[in-house]
């Protein structure tokens, strides 16, 4: 598969390092939806700080810090990456679990997003950032992925697929899941839904359809085949004919 590029209205801001130095999101979203109530930049420096803080002891000897990447992390991380591994998340399992009216959604074209929800499993990427600026490095994913509190970080341990990593095979990790208190969070929705949602939904990040078109093909090159995920690209697919 080709990674996608969207037939909806070329995106206003795209999702880069710039976009997240120069926090183009947080003024696009004060400007353009004022009541979205979004963390402060003090309190995403506070909640780094925290997660730094409680950070194991064997996460500490691995050096900087792993991020756990199931979605558009792995594809478009915009952060400093020096390494990268294929590993598994027990416990949690992807799921377009977050409705969008902004980012790749808008209000009159809603879109869904990924989120980790509790059971199964999950594979993905674990994604190494250095230690040197760690804390300025986090930011730009802090006002990526807490910006509007959608997700909640925490700190668990991988399955790497590398056997000569710490504790034979298992590291530490940052993962963002999604916070299930949050108004966006939606449960039980139907199939035929979740397909007009991603079929449809678009807005100033891009489209659905291309962020799960890119995300599939990433895991496929890791060779990480996502049956779910696959199945819905399909669907997606055979609706626009």
């Amino acid at each position: 598969m080709e990674k996608e590029h969207s037939s909806f209205p070329v995106q206003s801001i795209p999702m880069t390092r710039h976009t997240l130095m120069n926090n183009l999101v947080r003024d696009y979203l004060c400007q353009h939806f004022p009541n979205i109530s979004l963390a402060s930049e003090e309190a995403l420096k506070v909640s780094i700080q925290h997660m730094l803080d409680t950070r194991p002891e064997e996460a500490a000897q691995q050096g900087g810090v792993y991020l756990f990447a199931y979605g558009s992390l792995i594809w478009n991380p915009c952060v400093e990456v020096d390494d990268r591994k294929t590993a598994r998340l027990y416990g949690y399992h992807r799921d377009f679990c977050l409705e969008l009216t902004h980012g790749r959604g808008s209000p009159e074209h809603p879109g869904l997003m990924l989120a980790l929800k509790q059971g199964g499993s999950c594979r993905g990427v674990a994604i190494h950032m250095p230690e040197s600026n760690l804390a300025e490095e986090l930011l730009l994913v802090w006002r990526r992925e807490m910006l509007t509190k959608a997700y909640y970080p925490r700190w668990v341990k991988l399955a790497t697929d590398d056997q000569e990593a710490s504790q034979n095979g298992r590291l530490w990790a940052i993962v963002f899941v999604a916070n299930t208190h949050h108004e966006r969070y939606v449960t039980d929705l139907t199939e035929e839904t979740v397909i007009h949602k991603l079929k449809t939904g678009y807005g100033v990040l891009g489209s659905c359809q291309e962020y799960l078109a890119n995300t599939i093909h990433d895991l496929r090159s890791l060779n990480i085949h996502d049956r779910k995920l696959e199945q819905l690209a399909a669907r997606v697919e055979a609706s626009r004919v």
